[in-house]
């Protein structure tokens, strides 16, 4: 596992000199070299804000890291960082066909159709959430604590509801999301019932149609982190120094993906996925510090089987195996040990329920958001691609 300790991310000023020196050679007349500078403030403008919105996720403490409004503000940080590199491709689309920048995007578009597959499994997670939510309102209602007497048949219900979520989250650590099968994508509109046999070219499934039952979460980030490596010397002077925020772009879309994967329930999820994070670039000590902590809470004590890292989930699952072990040896009447006992739990289990009904909605909301950003970005850039290479 890597350390923070080990990184040292090169400062603003020696990163942007290590471009300038690359590319010097090239720079032959007042011109060129004035567009260096302009290339160079903006690359320069990009990184620092990629480290900006990072580092302040990176300094969150122990109880909001992994949270529903943590999960939030790190989608707003992907969307705010991939408007400002959408802005630097129209500025500079004079070089955007040019090699190797060409191929550099091209992956970048691929990756770009893999994301979208994860919002698709992402938003699965979230109905998962809800779903259990159901159940545990269930439990709420039999062992509510105003109420002046719990019964046996009281206990029963909320023995009845743990046991069938119990199932239902086993179904869905084996078989994968049980909800694929209902189709439902950001990209699709449940009105059109014919969109799913239209094919359009290259990618477009993943558009139009939610991720299938054969789908794999973790390969699917593993083939986003594939041959995903920082440009060279010579790529960085013949592509005007934009290959950089390209490798910059694609890192982020792959750690934030990465990120929603260990999060939320999906389908062979998983956080072992083999990636190393650049040591030369600003951002690199707030994603590596991002990561270490995602690793070490995955590695914590009843998190390891756990349905997804988010803190919500924990906090659900600590709270059914209270109560469970509660309505297991629990006879009517209850002493007084155990209406206590009963109505701490009800409280853990209300409030984790309100929650749930005020933020899964605005969240499966921004998420969609970026979803629909992220499809922009990508048509906008073929578009940029293919009217540069025809001129």
């Amino acid at each position: 596992m890597p350390s923070d300790k080990q990184v040292s991310p090169m400062p603003f000023v020696s990163f942007r000199r290590s471009i300038l020196t690359t590319r010097g050679d090239n720079a032959h007349s007042v011109g060129s070299s004035h567009d260096f500078d302009s290339q160079d403030s903006e690359m320069e403008s990009f990184q620092k804000l990629v480290f900006n919105r990072f580092h302040e996720l990176s300094v969150a403490n122990d109880d909001e890291l992994l949270s529903i409004s943590w999960i939030q503000r790190l989608l707003d940080a992907f969307a705010c960082c991939q408007e400002e590199f959408r802005v630097i491709l129209c500025n500079k689309k004079a070089f955007i066909s040019k090699p190797p920048l060409d191929k550099f995007l091209s992956e970048f578009f691929d990756r770009s159709i893999k994301a979208l597959d994860i919002c698709n499994a992402t938003r699965d997670g979230i109905e998962k959430i809800r779903q259990w939510k159901n159940h545990l309102e269930i439990v709420l209602c039999a062992l509510d604590s105003d109420q002046k007497m719990i019964s046996e048949g009281h206990i029963r219900r909320a023995r009845k509801a743990l046991m069938d979520l119990a199932i239902f989250m086993l179904d869905d650590k084996e078989t994968g999301s049980v909800f694929s099968h209902r189709n439902r994508s950001f990209g699709r509109l449940q009105k059109n019932k014919d969109h799913h046999n239209r094919r359009g070219s290259g990618h477009s499934r993943s558009l139009s149609w939610s991720v299938p039952n054969s789908w794999s979460a973790s390969k699917q980030l593993q083939s986003m982190a594939n041959n995903l490596v920082a440009p060279r010397g010579t790529e960085l002077a013949a592509a005007n120094g934009l290959s950089v925020g390209v490798f910059t772009m694609s890192f982020i879309l792959m750690f934030v993906f990465w990120t929603l994967v260990v999060a939320f329930p999906c389908q062979d999820r998983g956080h072992q996925v083999h990636f190393t994070i650049p040591r030369q670039f600003p951002w690199s000590t707030p994603l590596f510090l991002l990561h270490s902590r995602i690793i070490d809470e995955s590695k914590k004590r009843g998190r390891r089987d756990s349905n997804g890292l988010l803190k919500e989930i924990y906090q659900m699952e600590k709270c059914i195996n209270r109560i469970t072990d509660l309505v297991d040896s629990a006879q009517s009447p209850l002493t007084e040990e155990q209406r206590k006992d009963a109505r701490d739990g009800m409280q853990e289990l209300s409030l984790f329920c309100e929650v749930c009904k005020a933020e899964l909605d605005p969240l499966e909301r921004h998420l969609r958001e970026v979803f629909r950003k992220i499809m922009s970005c990508r048509t906008e850039g073929l578009d940029l691609l293919g009217k540069a290479a025809q001129t």
